[in-house]
């Protein structure tokens, strides 16, 4: 594992911790060799890692449509920047690049980008690890309607797990390093019974 795509926000949020959490997150990336992945955004939680990650000598590569960039939203100082034509491309281009997926707080758009690479990862259209960093109890009412749907029958208990939810980073990068995807198979022989 090497290139770890995160989504987060393009805010900062009300609490000032998760501005400190990304930057930590940032230099725990630089201290493992680990290369940043995201959506080449300049502001937000997105810009707060991805600055310090090159204050800290780390690598990241960004993704964004060209109707950003021209809006000026995106970072010009990263080691790598894609401009792609549009919203779709950039996440397929960001799910190319990524060994690992990583959440951390954002708005729609990063619960969007995560519910897709979870999507993904069910229908075994890619078999990589992805995680929540649930900073400060961020996501704790998303995990809990998650578990709702296993107990209504609209998600499986299986496909859960596939979800690997952590407050502590260190731990969190370790279990995504350790991650074994389930066998596709399994789910079109429930999907077709």
């Amino acid at each position: 594992m090497k290139n770890i795509c995160v989504f987060c926000g393009s805010n900062v949020g009300k609490n000032p911790l998760f501005r400190e959490q990304a930057i930590e997150l940032a230099k725990l990336f630089c201290k493992q060799d680990l290369t940043l992945v995201y959506g080449a955004g300049n502001v937000g939680l997105m810009g707060v890692m991805a600055n310090a990650m090159l204050e800290n000598g780390g690598k990241v590569i960004g993704v964004i449509p060209e109707f950003l960039m021209e809006k000026e939203v995106g970072h010009k100082g990263l080691t790598e920047l894609h401009i792609v034509p549009n919203m779709h491309l950039r996440k397929q281009k960001m799910a190319e690049l990524a060994d690992a997926f990583l959440t951390l707080p954002g708005g729609i758009g990063t619960l969007e980008e995560l519910f897709e690479i979870f999507t993904w990862g069910q229908l075994a259209i890619h078999q990589k690890p992805f995680g929540i960093l649930n900073m400060e109890g961020y996501y704790d009412a998303l995990l809990q309607f998650l578990h709702h749907m296993v107990d209504q029958q609209f998600l499986s208990q299986q496909n859960l797990d596939m979800l690997y939810v952590n407050t502590d980073a260190t731990e969190l990068i370790n279990q995504l390093r350790i991650y074994t995807p389930p066998d596709p198979n399994k789910w079109l022989e429930k999907a077709l019974i």
